[in-house]
């Protein structure tokens, strides 16, 4: 574990009134940065782990599902306020009964998360992982 990670017990993220957030405990590790047809257009950046695990969602939340298919996998948890993007959540559990979900990591203390290296993710063609190209958070911002 990173050093600057070993004595941080929580990350915290919050929309942008406040009204809404989450907790992610422990390491964050690599970040995702993916391609598919909602990321791209809301520009977040996933740390993974699953639901009342290493992760939870406070206050309130509304969620988008993808309209008209019936082969969606996760949903989309945003702030019904400000519309900040949070989370996504997968709509079926694993086998072994615990549900995947990620943290959108741009609503984190910017301090805290620019030094996270970046994976990316091809969620829009090959559903593979892409070669690192050594970039990390802060690289992604501007």
């Amino acid at each position: 574990m990173d050093k600057k990670w070993s004595g941080m017990l929580m990350l915290i993220g919050s929309c942008h009134c406040g009204k809404a957030g989450w907790t992610l405990e422990g390491d964050p590790g690599s970040i995702t940065a993916c391609n598919c047809t909602l990321c791209r257009r809301y520009g977040a950046l996933w740390a993974y782990d699953y639901e009342g695990e290493r992760i939870s969602v406070t206050g309130q939340t509304s969620s988008y599902t993808r309209a008209g298919t019936d082969k969606s996998s996760l949903e989309i948890l945003f702030c019904p306020s400000c519309a900040c993007v949070l989370s996504w959540r997968g709509l079926r559990l694993q086998k072994d009964g615990r549900r995947r979900m990620a943290v959108n990591m741009r609503l984190a203390p910017p301090d805290l998360v620019s030094d996270l290296p970046i994976d990316h993710f091809d969620g829009l063609d090959t559903f593979e992982d892409l070669p690192s190209k050594g970039r990390c958070v802060r690289d992604l911002w501007f």
